[in-house]
């Protein structure tokens, strides 16, 4: 089907917007449905449909720009629904089995039609048939790529009714034709039908619990594998060596022998990768992994307050090829350009690290220093519950100094305060009792006189 998705990813060009389009490319899309195109793009100029598998052409009278209509390699049988298209200059039916030539008649309303396509359709066939087109459509100037004189113009019209006449038995005879051709490849499609039946049904009874063959060893079930993919083989063969006419119902025939044989295919890798991932979930967890095609184990060493890493490089790989990046909280190395990078446990000395090439098994070996040092238990390693119980238990404890081994001076002392007196906001404050030396022995202190200014 034609979808929304699909024209505006075809719809590049223009920014992904499509109700401005005037050019379309959805050839080999597998499409059996020409729709929506008449509402979602009116401006269409060119539309490309080729290779697929159109029965019929409809849903675009409401086109009035298109001028070429591309829609070779499909199954149309008959010219139609293009009346509306007003500006149409080329059409391209090449390849399809229009048999009814008579249905050209309806391209009379396409006064700007000048290029016609019908090469490799069963309507070739047909004796004066070219002679029958160019008397039917005065405004064409091309046909099959041949241009049309005026002299074969003249010629044809002359002998028009004649020709006619010929070209009508010619389609009742094709049209008796398709139809025996119809009903013998719906015959043939219940046979197909009833022999996938049959297959499914004599499965059902080897896989249910009464059948004996349940009971057989892995060695039969191998057998039977075998005996199925031998079948699987003899029904393809069968069916491309059966020789079959070619007909619009034969290439649906063929599409959908082959989408099928592609989803059993796609079920198989969908159902092997599934069980690989099961198998891997039900292995235990080991510090020896794999990424890529290179196995690495990362180990921790206590003793040197280290962590190592050992990297299966190629053992002929020139070391040259090789480039370590070790950071405080990770370590990256490329190989031929290839990223490796794995997040490390615990904060290594970057600036400490070395690596090395082992000499048995080519190995590429990083040792990286820790920095905390062993049984040094720091805030930013423990976890975050140990931080929360230690805030809630611990005993804060307060350092005191000995005054007799150490002795630090009174910084209060430094400056000397001096006596504050007459300064009108220190009197909101309590005064400071203050030794005043007497200066004078006959000096006497009455409050009640006032302060010299």
């Amino acid at each position: 089907m034609i979808t929304e998705d699909l024209v505006r990813r075809r719809a590049e060009h223009n920014n992904c917007e499509i109700f401005s389009l005037e050019e379309i490319s959805l050839h080999q899309q597998e499409i059996e449905k020409l729709e929506h195109l008449d509402k979602w793009c009116r401006d269409l100029k060119i539309l490309y449909l080729q290779n697929n598998l159109i029965p019929k052409i409809e849903n675009v009278g409401k086109l009035k720009k298109l001028e070429y209509l591309n829609v070779a390699l499909n199954n149309i049988e008959r010219i139609e629904n293009l009346e509306g298209c007003e500006e149409l200059k080329k059409l391209d039916l090449t390849a399809n089995f229009i048999g009814e030539l008579s249905s050209i008649e309806s391209l009379k309303c396409n006064i700007h039609l000048k290029e016609l396509f019908l090469v490799g359709n069963p309507c070739t066939a047909f004796e004066g048939y070219r002679q029958f087109v160019v008397a039917t459509l005065h405004q064409l100037k091309y046909l099959d790529s041949k241009e049309i004189e005026r002299s074969e113009r003249i010629k044809a019209l002359q002998n028009y009714p004649e020709v006619k006449r010929k070209i009508r038995e010619q389609e009742g005879a094709y049209l008796l034709k398709r139809a025996r051709e119809k009903e013998e490849a719906q015959r043939r499609m219940q046979e197909r039908k009833d022999e996938k039946q049959k297959q499914m049904d004599s499965k059902l009874g080897f896989d249910s619990p009464d059948s004996p063959q349940e009971k057989s060893s892995h060695a039969e079930g191998d057998g039977e594998q075998e005996r199925c993919r031998t079948e699987n083989d003899d029904e393809d063969r069968k069916f491309w060596e059966e020789p079959t006419p070619y007909t619009p119902e034969s290439r649906l025939e063929t599409h959908r022998y082959i989408e099928e044989k592609r989803r059993a295919k796609d079920n198989i890798r969908y159902f092997v990768c599934f069980s690989i991932f099961d198998e891997l979930k039900k292995e235990k967890f080991s510090k020896v992994q794999r990424t890529g095609k290179l196995h690495f184990s990362l180990k921790d060493d206590e003793e040197n307050n280290q962590i190592i890493l050992d990297l299966a490089v190629y053992r002929h790989l020139d070391t040259s090829l090789l480039d370590v990046d070790v950071q405080p909280t990770y370590i990256r190395v490329l190989v031929k350009g290839k990223p490796f990078q794995l997040v490390l446990p615990e904060e290594v000395k970057p600036d400490s690290s070395c690596a090395k090439r082992s000499q048995t098994t080519g190995h590429l070996v990083v040792t990286m220093p820790k920095v905390c040092k062993i049984g040094d238990i720091t805030q930013r390693s423990m976890p975050f519950w140990r931080k929360h119980s230690q805030e809630k238990t611990s005993v804060i404890e307060k350092l005191e100094v000995d005054p007799s081994k150490y002795s630090f001076p009174d910084v209060t002392k430094i400056i000397q305060e001096k006596e504050r007196t007459g300064q009108g906001p220190i009197k909101l404050q309590p005064q400071k009792v203050t030794d005043v030396k007497k200066s004078c022995v006959d000096f006497e202190n009455n409050e009640d006189v006032p302060p010299l200014i």
